[in-house]
Parts: structure tokens; sequence; C-alpha cells
């Protein structure tokens, strides 16, 4: 089973920057592309970036050229570099693979506001 952990969320300032760690359980990762996901208040969980195996990335149009989505297979890592944060980042931040999402994490809270 595979099992997510979602931190490195908090309070930041606009134009501000965090950084977003997930650990996946399961030798499955290695060999699944890998997403972040977001969920505002009030509206649907979104896709914002996704990484292949390989490394291969894309992004919402939203976070082009802000967030960096990163991987480490030898760890079971994902990350989430999100620079020149805007109020309209803000959400529930969460990780999962793109084709067969498992159970979704806790997620962790992402807040730009001055």
């Amino acid at each position: 089973q595979v099992q997510l952990v979602e931190s490195g969320g908090g309070l930041v300032q606009p134009g501000g920057s965090l950084t977003l760690s997930c650990a996946a359980s399961g030798s499955i990762f290695s060999r699944n592309a890998m997403g972040w996901y977001r969920q505002a208040p009030g509206k649907q969980r979104e896709l914002v970036a996704r990484i292949s195996s390989g490394g291969n990335t894309n992004y919402a149009d939203s976070v082009k050229g802000r967030f960096t989505i990163s991987r480490d297979n030898a760890k079971n890592m994902v990350y989430l570099q999100m620079n020149s944060l805007k109020p309209e980042d803000t959400a529930v931040y969460y990780c999962n693979r793109i084709v067969g999402v498992v159970s979704w994490g806790q997620g962790t809270q992402v807040t730009v506001s001055s």
C-alpha cells in the first residue's frame, strides 16, 4: 500500500517562497509519474505540477515559471519549490500518482497573505 505524507507548508507573504516535500512509501513510487495537486476552499482539487519517472515535468499555466517539481527516486520523495507566491496559491497541497491515484494523504496547508 502506498502512503503519502506531505510537509513544508505554512504562512508566507506574497512574493515569498516555500518548498513542499512528499514522502511516499512503496516500491512502486519509482516507476510512476507523480504530481502535486492543490485544493482551495470551495474549489475542486487541481493538478498543478507533474513529473515523470524519468524527470520530465509539466505545469499548470497558473504556476508555470514560479513552481518547480522534482523527485528523488532513491528516497521516494517528491518536492515542490514554490516562488513568487500569490494569495491565489492559498490551498491545501497534496501529492499523488498521476495514473492510478491512491489514497490521499493529509496534505499541507499553504497560506499566502500579508
